[in-house]
C-alpha cells in the first residue's frame, strides 16, 4: 500500500475528521495516566489543541506549552489558548531548555515522526529529572489497523485499492513501544492498550466524516464513481449498523508512561 508523509494544513477539516476520536481516547488516556496537578506540561505534536484542552480542563496544569510542525495547526491551537506557549517546531529538535517540564506527552503523533529515537531523546532531555514522559498512538500491526479509519482502510483494500496511509512504525504495537522506551533509557516503563468508542447518527454522517481528505480518507478522492459506490456498499455491509441506523465502533491505541 502507498505510504506517504501525512501533513495537516487544514485545521478545520482535521478537526471534523479526527477531533471527536482525539478527545475520546485522550480522556481514556488521562484516566489511565492519573497525572499530578500543578505540573509543567509539554504537548509534543499539539495539533489544534484537542489534547491540550483536556490537560487544561482536567489536570490543573501549572503551565502548558505545545509544539507542532504545522503552522495552521498552531494557529488553531492559539485560538484556544492565547496565553499558552505554543510554537511551530520539530519534535526531533525542540527549542526548550533541559529539564523544563514535569510532564512531556505525545498524543497520537509518534507514527508521524520520522525518527522516533531522536524524538524520545528530546522528550527525555526536556523533562525534569524523574519527570513523567508519556504518550500514545493508534495501534497497527502488519495485518490490521485499529485506528478510527480502520473500517475505511479495510473497505478500500477490499475493492482492490491500496489506501494512502502514513508509514507503519514499530511503536504502534505494545512490544515495539516498550522496546523503544527501553532503548531511550527511560525507567519505570508501563505500556498498555487504550480503547475509545464513538457513534455516528447514520451511514451518511459516518461517510461524510471518514471520507474527508485526511489520512486514509485521501484515498476516497482518488476513486472513480464506480469504485466509490462499491466502497459505500462494502461499508454498509461490514459496519456495525444498528436497527436505528446508527453506527458505533471502537478504536484502540497503545500507550506508555515512564520516568526520565
Amino acid at each position: 500500500m502507498p505510504e506517504m508523509k501525512i501533513t495537516f494544513d487544514d485545521a478545520d477539516v482535521y478537526e471534523r475528521y479526527m477531533g471527536r476520536w482525539s478527545r475520546a481516547v485522550g480522556e481514556r488516556f488521562l484516566d489511565w495516566l492519573q497525572p499530578p496537578s500543578h505540573a509543567r506540561w509539554l504537548d509534543v505534536g499539539c495539533g489544534t489543541g484537542v489534547f491540550s484542552t483536556l490537560i487544561s480542563e482536567r489536570c490543573a496544569p501549572k503551565s502548558l506549552s505545545g509544539i507542532d510542525p504545522s503552522a495552521a495547526q498552531i494557529a488553531a491551537a492559539r485560538g484556544r489558548f492565547p496565553d499558552a506557549d505554543l510554537c511551530v517546531g520539530d519534535a526531533m529538535a525542540m527549542p526548550f531548555d533541559d529539564g523544563a517540564f514535569d510532564i512531556v506527552v505525545s498524543a497520537l503523533v509518534l507514527h508521524f515522526i520520522p525518527d522516533r529515537a531522536k524524538a524520545f531523546a528530546e522528550m527525555k532531555r526536556v523533562a525534569a529529572r524523574g519527570g513523567l514522559v508519556t504518550g500514545y498512538t493508534w495501534e497497527r500491526t502488519p495485518d490490521a489497523a485499529f485506528a478510527p479509519y480502520a473500517p475505511m482502510f479495510s473497505g478500500i483494500r477490499s475493492i482492490g485499492v491500496d489506501p494512502i496511509t502514513s508509514p507503519r512504525i514499530p511503536e504502534q504495537t505494545v512490544d515495539g513501544l516498550r522496546a523503544s522506551a527501553e532503548a531511550a533509557g527511560f525507567s519505570d516503563i508501563v505500556v498498555s492498550r487504550i480503547e475509545a468508542v464513538q457513534s455516528f447518527r447514520d451511514f451518511e454522517t459516518y461517510w461524510q466524516e471518514q471520507s474527508l481528505p485526511v489520512s486514509v480518507g485521501k484515498t476516497v478522492g482518488t476513486l472513480d464513481d464506480a469504485q466509490r459506490e462499491r466502497l459505500r456498499n462494502v461499508l454498509r455491509a461490514t459496519l456495525p449498523i444498528a436497527a436505528d441506523g446508527s453506527i458505533s465502533y471502537p478504536a484502540r491505541a497503545v500507550a506508555f508512561k515512564a520516568r526520565a
